[in-house]
């Protein structure tokens, strides 16, 4: 599918949308009732791509599930069902990386299968800690294959990998008989990403916390079990984000759905806004934009690596010259994200540079209207480029713009509310 986007009446009036719910605390919240026993409602849900891989592992191996129009019912066994089929996650890393530990405590043969580049994406950490416990892992470029429960005990694990392999093993390792710690190695990347798993944990009644003795070391006390609620996700900072930086650039754009007392890393957009000039008033839990002058900042995303895409963005709109840390990671998600928003940034004449590990953008460059641009089959990069695009004054075209389906389906719904006008047509693509 491509869209074009034009300016419209972006700007020229007061905006105001609704956050979507967060992903992050999605797929948590999903699992940990799933792994309940007895009767959840999850509460507002948005039913992404992502979010449907996780939902339907949670129905195939341990819960039955009924879903409604924003939210589900997940009723669980209290034990894991057995695996007739492979369990599959799509492109959701989250969904894989949260279920391997998990699914290996059914002890049975697990295959897991997805879309896209997820098993080019990292699992090395998982398949070393399975072999040392003499355990099965084997992965190919089509799916990875388990059999056999991880035990409790000692893990240790690299902190600047991703912090999912640690969420994943947070969700199962309270499920076994005997304690368990898990040690992280330095540097320790997307902290906030733990912070969020051990808040949502400890909302169904399961404790893990840190140690007080031992720095970046988790405790786990063992023989627990998740305790059925209801539960409402909160709306999502890292898909506001995207809104926010475009109301920093036009103005008129309110946001609501925005916890102030928030666990998520991604609120950090808001900080980050306000040292680039942005100015905005926050009203509970509704944020209001308006058109600001911008300038360079120096932007850390050890703990918000989500918001890379949007921010680079952001710094062709800044005076001076941003520079982007830790944004290693970004290369090794749907896209490489560096890679893919150079090559697209670079056709309305922005001037990036990168290495490994950072994004330099030099602000304060005319830019120029872009010809097609390719949206990489990653959301965030389309979702980005169209807001580069609406903040230039552009109208532009963005093919590959059926990956917002990953994780905000309703994307170009919302950007409309805003005066902004969106055109769809097919190119192909499903």
């Amino acid at each position: 599918m491509q869209v074009t986007v034009r300016p419209g009446t972006l700007g020229t009036q007061n905006a105001v949308i609704t956050a979507p719910p967060s992903k992050s605390i999605a797929h948590r919240a999903v699992l940990c009732a799933g792994l309940a026993k007895g009767l959840s409602l999850v509460k507002n849900l948005e039913f992404s791509q992502d979010i449907k891989a996780t939902l339907a592992g949670v129905g195939q191996g341990c819960a039955k599930v009924k879903c409604g129009e924003n939210s589900a019912r997940i009723e669980g066994h209290g034990g894991f069902a057995t695996l007739v089929k492979p369990v599959f996650c799509d492109e959701s890393g989250s969904t894989l990386r949260f279920f391997i530990p998990v699914f290996s405590l059914t002890g049975q043969k697990v295959r897991f299968t997805g879309a896209g580049r997820l098993f080019e994406r990292p699992m090395g950490v998982y398949q070393k800690i399975f072999e040392s416990q003499r355990l099965q892992f084997t992965q190919t470029s089509q799916d990875i294959t388990i059999k056999g429960a991880l035990g409790g005990g000692e893990y240790e694990l690299p902190g600047n990998v991703s912090s999912q392999f640690i969420s994943g093993l947070l969700f199962a390792l309270p499920l076994l008989d005997k304690p368990s710690k898990i040690k992280i190695l330095p540097p320790f990347e997307s902290r906030s990403y733990v912070q969020l798993t051990l808040g949502v944990l400890h909302d169904f009644g399961v404790q893990a916390d840190w140690s007080s003795e031992e720095p970046d070391t988790l405790l786990i006390p063992g023989g627990q079990s998740y305790h059925n609620r209801d539960y409402t996700v909160e709306g999502d900072y890292s898909q506001a984000a995207f809104f926010a930086v475009l109301g920093a650039l036009k103005g008129g754009i309110t946001i609501n759905g925005l916890r102030p007392d928030t666990r998520q890393g991604d609120a950090a957009i808001l900080d980050i806004l306000q040292r680039c000039g942005a100015k905005f008033e926050r009203y509970g839990d509704s944020v209001r934009f308006e058109k600001s002058q911008l300038h360079a900042a120096e932007i850390d995303l050890a703990d918000c690596p989500d918001l890379g895409p949007v921010l680079m963005v952001l710094g062709c709109f800044c005076a001076g010259r941003t520079h982007i840390a830790n944004a290693a990671r970004l290369r090794l998600k749907e896209s490489d994200r560096i890679a893919a928003m150079q090559a697209e940034l670079a056709k309305f004449g922005a001037k990036i540079t990168s290495t490994e590990n950072d994004v330099y953008i030099e602000g304060g460059v005319p830019l120029s209207l872009p010809g097609k641009l390719h949206g990489h089959n990653d959301h965030r990069v389309v979702m980005s480029l169209a807001v580069c695009a609406l903040g230039a004054g552009f109208t532009a075209v963005v093919d590959d713009a059926q990956a917002v389906r990953k994780s905000w389906p309703d994307f170009f719904e919302v950007l409309a509310k805003t005066g902004a006008e969106v055109e769809s047509e097919s190119d192909g693509t499903k």
